[in-house]
């Protein structure tokens, strides 16, 4: 099989798809793997690295896709490469395709086999390949808020383990999954002031158990996050019904009604965010203000940190890569019903049926 990796377009993205141990595997069992030239040096990985290993290293992005059986990639197609998807090919990647129809129908109709990083299972019933980088997010989530919290960013001028005499920040995490518990766990080592609400009984008895006495746990109803996040310095969103859709917990009225230079990082802005304030932004310009709150909604927050994500994210993606290249997609997902599930689009249809109820649009069974 010629697997391609091409460079990541999305601004701001640093990471990369395959490390050259990935590369030296592959080639060693006899397939072919083009790296688009320059792809590494983001997280730190130079070309010279690749074709030590056996990469064939290639001038262009088309010429990846082009001759690519299989793609793997970082981050969802941009619009400039969706006329590069062509039937047949497997693009493994994130896609977040509940956040776009635009992507969506362009995915489905590029007739492309798209396999989603996001909804892939694993045997506990986890989400292996969003689990890393849903950890870098949750605790860079607390570096951003604190340093966005600061007075010349426009934030309420707050430490976030104030000092002796002076209160420490108020910081509230919508959801107790991954996200939420490595925000958690950073704030809390600030010495923050720390809620995080839930819905489970059984995560947020977890995280009593784990957490030190300033994080304290709070079931999740209307009534309860209208209360947490006016009382808050800092809110972090990290909600997720995976492959869906994420809810819009804090309404705009409830952003009115929060303290003039508090903060909202919405680490689901990648499945369309859970205020309703929330729009996407970039590394480059990454918040804006609305009814005086600051809001960070960066689409892509562990690019920022390439290396640490690339390292993070090659380690969970790539056994699946070998496993498609060395017994082909169909096969791979009749020994691993957890790979199916990543099936996102194949032949023209969306085979994911949160995405396709997200939009109102059929959705074929995908037959391994």
């Amino acid at each position: 099989m010629i697997v391609g990796v091409p460079a990541e377009t999305k601004s701001d993205e640093y990471r990369v798809a395959m490390l050259p141990s990935g590369v030296e595997d592959l080639t060693a069992a006899g397939h072919r793997v083009l790296i688009e030239a320059g792809a590494g040096v983001g997280s730190g990985i130079e070309d010279a690295e690749y074709a030590a290993c056996g990469a064939e290293l290639v001038a262009s992005a088309t010429d990846v896709w082009g001759e690519a059986d299989l793609i793997v990639k970082v981050k969802e197609p941009l619009p400039a490469e969706w006329p590069l998807m062509r039937p047949g090919q497997i693009v493994f990647t994130y896609y977040h395709l509940a956040a776009s129809r635009e992507l969506t129908e362009a995915v489905r109709d590029s007739g492309a086999t798209a396999v989603a990083y996001e909804t892939l299972r694993g045997r506990a019933g986890d989400l292996p390949l969003l689990t890393p980088m849903s950890e870098v997010a949750g605790r860079m989530s607390i570096q951003q808020g604190a340093k966005f919290l600061e007075r010349p960013q426009e934030g309420r001028g707050i430490l976030l383990g104030g000092v002796p005499g002076v209160p420490p920040a108020y910081i509230v995490i919508l959801g107790g999954g991954v996200v939420g518990k490595n925000a958690a766990k950073i704030a809390a080592g600030f010495g923050a002031e720390v809620r995080v609400l839930d819905v489970n009984p059984d995560t947020m008895r977890h995280l009593g158990d784990v957490m030190p006495a300033n994080v304290i746990t709070v079931h999740s109803d209307r009534h309860n996050v209208r209360a947490e996040v006016l009382k808050a310095d800092l809110v972090i969103g990290g909600v997720l019904i995976p492959g869906a859709k994420a809810p819009k917990l804090v309404t705009a009225d409830d952003v009115k009604a929060m303290k003039p230079g508090s903060v909202v990082v919405d680490v689901c802005i990648d499945q369309g965010g859970c205020f309703e304030t929330s729009r996407p932004t970039t590394h480059a310009e990454p918040t804006y203000i609305v009814d005086g709150v600051v809001h960070y909604c960066v689409a892509n927050m562990p690019g920022a940190v390439g290396r640490t994500s690339t390292f993070a994210l090659c380690n969970v993606t790539f056994p699946y890569v070998r496993r498609i290249v060395s017994q082909g997609l169909a096969a791979a997902c009749a020994a691993d019903p957890g790979l199916r599930e990543a099936v996102n689009c194949h032949g023209g249809a969306i085979t994911h049926r949160p995405v396709a109820e997200t939009f109102g649009l059929p959705c074929e069974e995908f037959a391994a």
